[in-house]
């Protein structure tokens, strides 16, 4: 058996992975990434850049992409629980348009690869939440694109945290998806 076990999704690029989780009364260890194991699933990207976010709860950060630069991205929450998701972005997908999502915390301790093409984003649902994820490309600010986290097209459904969502100014003005053309996706 391997150390991962590698989940195809609604839509098969945007796998869930739950590692192998070794633990007793002093705590655990798990493997978090093996390129080995990550290349046979599909995943053979180097990965050039880790991020890390805190956020509290109802913040909804997202759903962001880059125009050029594009990252495929693997997170996974260290702290608290958020609901993660990907949208296809890629103009020739069969999936175009579509989205999935998944809750990752830091007590199940699955991670989500988000490939090249798409559209991320995630929302906090307990008090304080800590986000990583290794990217394949750098963050570049001049090549920032988005969509509306309530976009109606996507139609993503958010879960209820009992709160206000909380965006950032910058998310608020993202271009809805329906006028987008998301030609830098059409190689993915």
């Amino acid at each position: 058996m391997g150390k991962f076990n590698f989940i195809k999704t609604d839509i098969p690029e945007v796998q869930i992975i739950e590692p192998t989780v070794f633990g007793d009364d002093r705590g655990y260890f798990m493997e978090t990434y093996h390129i080995g194991e990550f290349a046979a699933a599909g995943i053979d990207k180097p990965f050039v850049q880790d991020n890390q976010s805190r956020s509290t709860k109802g913040v909804l950060r997202g759903l962001h992409f880059q125009k050029q630069h594009t990252q495929g991205k693997l997170v996974r929450v260290t702290m608290g629980e958020v609901f993660d998701v990907a949208v296809d972005c890629r103009p020739h997908s069969a999936t175009f348009g579509k989205w999935v999502g998944a809750t990752l915390s830091a007590e199940n301790k699955r991670m989500l690869w988000i490939p090249e093409g798409f559209a991320h984003g995630f929302m906090v649902l307990s008090d304080v939440a800590e986000f990583t994820y290794k990217c394949t490309d750098v963050y570049d600010p001049t090549a920032e694109g988005g969509i509306p986290y309530n976009d109606p097209t996507v139609n993503v459904q958010w879960p209820d945290c009992g709160c206000e969502h909380k965006t950032s100014a910058k998310d608020k003005e993202h271009t809805p998806f329906a006028e987008q053309k998301f030609e830098y996706f059409e190689k993915y």
